[in-house]
């Protein structure tokens, strides 16, 4: 009778299991890392990454910055309070944007740092942020797509000067939040939405990429990108990604979309990687509008480049890359958008230029 009791308790036990495993997304594995959407691309396992081949490449890239790349301080801080009282949307480099919606100012992948990396590692800034972090305006919410050094920014992150902020993050990144002082800090998974207010509306949605800060904590903290809805427009936040098949699926869910921001920079890592102008978990500028014309985009702001080297390409090439290409993938010219560092420009104009 007591093994047959056994059996059962046994029985039910590994039943359970199995149910809970099958009710987990595709994207939560059993062992608690995460995957992209089913049907993303894959990088090759047999390519071995090399810093000394990528360090001699990396010496003859041609560093000259136009003049015309960086908005002079003066006029950034005179743009920003001209602006005050709009909608706009300004560029402090990389992947750092503001966005101020109504009376919510929203700031995505913060990084202030001289380097991207931890301590005094990793790629330096060849440009200054276009604001300094004590001169930007109040910030409401805080956006982190995923953990890499160039995006989430533990500098940036404990001296950021309004830990108030609503601040939003992926899976298991909530920690490095709360450890530092912030109070309203919500862990998000693939389309979880947040309402911020009575005309703002945050959704956390699938990309093609990954997510590592260690040696072993690879894909143990998920990434994303934000749908921002406010009032009856819609913003999407891509960054980083590579292409996808999800990306028509979200066009068909949540398109059209009046702007999106998506990566056009670092995806040249040959002769490391067998291709050239190729990267699994980065669009290069083709690609960008490819996604923006899945996802149904009215207008397109090319972003992750002209702030740091962390990849292969001439620094200046993917803007115009971007601009060139516009037009095959359904867009006008003036529809690719590129910004300066430090611009700021009011959200009206853009949607309606």
């Amino acid at each position: 009778m007591r093994k047959l009791i056994y059996f059962f308790i046994i029985f039910f036990a590994y039943n359970s299991s199995l149910m809970s495993i099958e009710k987990k997304p595709y994207h939560h594995l059993p062992d608690g890392t995460f995957r992209n959407p089913e049907g993303s691309p894959k990088r090759d396992p047999n390519v071995k990454w090399s810093y000394k081949i990528f360090n001699q490449e990396k010496k003859k890239i041609d560093m000259t910055i136009p003049n015309d790349h960086i908005i002079k301080k003066e006029k950034v801080l005179s743009n920003l309070k001209e602006y005050q009282n709009d909608d706009y949307v300004g560029w402090i480099g990389h992947a750092t944007f503001l966005i101020k919606l109504g009376n919510t100012t929203i700031i995505t992948d913060p990084v202030f740092s001289k380097n991207a990396g931890p301590l005094f590692f990793g790629p330096k800034r060849y440009v200054e942020p276009g604001l300094k972090l004590k001169e930007i305006p109040k910030t409401d919410v805080f956006l982190l797509t995923h953990n890499h050094y160039d995006h989430q920014d533990m500098m940036t992150i404990r001296k950021f000067p309004y830990k108030k902020a609503k601040v939003l993050v992926p899976l298991k990144l909530g920690k490095y939040f709360t450890n530092n002082g912030y109070k309203d800090v919500n862990e998000m998974d693939w389309y979880d939405k947040i309402k911020i207010n009575e005309n703002l509306k945050i959704t956390f949605l699938p990309a093609v990429h990954w997510s590592k800060r260690s040696l072993t904590d690879t894909n143990k903290t998920l990434w994303g990108n934000f749908l921002i809805e406010y009032k009856d427009k819609k913003i999407f936040f891509s960054c980083d990604t590579g292409i996808g098949n999800i990306y028509k699926d979200l066009g068909k869910k949540f398109g059209p979309i009046d702007l999106t921001f998506i990566n056009i920079g670092a995806y040249n890592f040959y002769p490391i990687m067998p291709y050239k102008d190729k990267s699994v978990y980065h669009t290069n500028p083709e690609e960008a509008l490819e996604v923006a014309q899945n996802l149904r985009s009215k207008k397109v702001i090319g972003m992750h480049w002209g702030t740091f080297v962390l990849s292969l390409e001439p620094i200046m090439e993917p803007p115009i890359r971007f601009k060139a290409n516009a037009e095959k993938y359904g867009f006008k010219k003036d529809d690719a958008i590129i910004f300066k560092i430090g611009q700021i420009s009011n959200l009206k104009n853009i949607l309606e230029k």
